[in-house]
């Protein structure tokens, strides 16, 4: 593939990514309304001011589901909707209330956008076949899924149920790709089960040891999902060392300063997705860097 078209190729990938990065945004927001209106159903206690706020994301269905300010009601016009540049045009606030509107959305827009050019810059198969380009498909939409799942989990340390099951069933595609194309079909089975092992198999012990007081059931289900892409337990093994590694790396301020208190939850979810994606990427490269410097 000739230069101008690599170029093309990463200028439509970023727009797109962007778009579903914005996507996957506004679906952070829908899924925690529909989740207070459940839950309000349902008797449990919710706070008033979040649920009359996101209330009116449940009204909407179809073509009538139109992105809104939630500060006032009044739907969003195109403009201020594109991804990333309306947020820098109105410098991170609501056209109407004026109020800040946080910086979730831009960082979204933006995390899918370099996942998705990312990815294509430093794909570690190559794509030479139809085949191998679905594999490619199924990454970047498993990419949405997952910053969903990493948005949710992020601000309110629960993991959506559809979300990890459309991560798992995605997985299962990607794994039934690898292993019908691949020659050692005993070799990538074996690695698969060691893969779910690592990183499903031990969160499910964790879940059932502490009766679900360590993780959730939600952590082991999209381990489940995430080493399905991975199958390799090395990789697996790479990605679960990350997690853990940022997860030091994000308490250790607080913990330095003496802030962070007893029992203070950090979501695991984001940390997971982030030690796969760095793993599934350039995995390889970490640890045969890794084997060079020890050997």
């Amino acid at each position: 593939m000739d230069t101008a078209l690599q170029i093309l190729v990463v200028v439509a990938l970023a727009f797109i990514g962007a778009a579903m990065g914005s996507f996957a945004g506004a679906q952070v927001w829908r899924i925690r309304a529909w989740q207070l209106k459940h839950d309000k159903a349902n008797g449990e206690k919710v706070n008033k001011k979040e649920y009359k706020r996101l209330e009116p994301l449940t009204k909407g269905r179809g073509v009538n589901d139109r992105s809104i300010d939630l500060d006032t009601g009044k739907r969003l016009p195109w403009y201020d909707l594109i991804p990333i540049f309306s947020w820098l045009a109105l410098k991170g606030k609501s056209r109407y209330s004026k109020k800040s509107i946080g910086k979730f959305e831009l960082f979204i827009e933006i995390g899918v956008m370099l996942f998705f050019v990312v990815s294509y810059i430093v794909w570690p198969i190559e794509i030479n076949s139809l085949v191998e380009a679905l594999r490619f498909a199924i990454w970047l939409v498993a990419g949405v899924v997952l910053a969903v799942l990493f948005g949710y989990d992020y601000k309110w340390q629960l993991l959506p149920n559809n979300y990890t099951v459309a991560l798992i069933i995605l997985g299962v595609i990607n794994w039934l790709i690898v292993l019908f194309s691949g020659d050692d079909k005993i070799s990538i089975l074996l690695n698969s089960l060691g893969s779910v092992l690592i990183l499903s198999g031990l969160y499910l012990a964790f879940y059932l040891y502490s009766k679900g007081t360590w993780v959730g059931f939600g952590d082991v289900k999209l381990g489940f999902g995430l080493a399905l892409f991975l199958v390799s337990w090395q990789l697996s093994f790479l990605a679960l060392f990350l997690a853990n590694l940022l997860g030091i790396l994000v308490v250790m301020p607080n913990m330095i300063k003496g802030e962070l208190k007893k029992g203070t939850k950090i979501p695991l979810g984001p940390l997971l997705i982030v030690g796969m994606i760095i793993s599934f990427l350039f995995g390889n490269q970490i640890i045969e860097g890794y084997l060079a410097l020890m050997l």
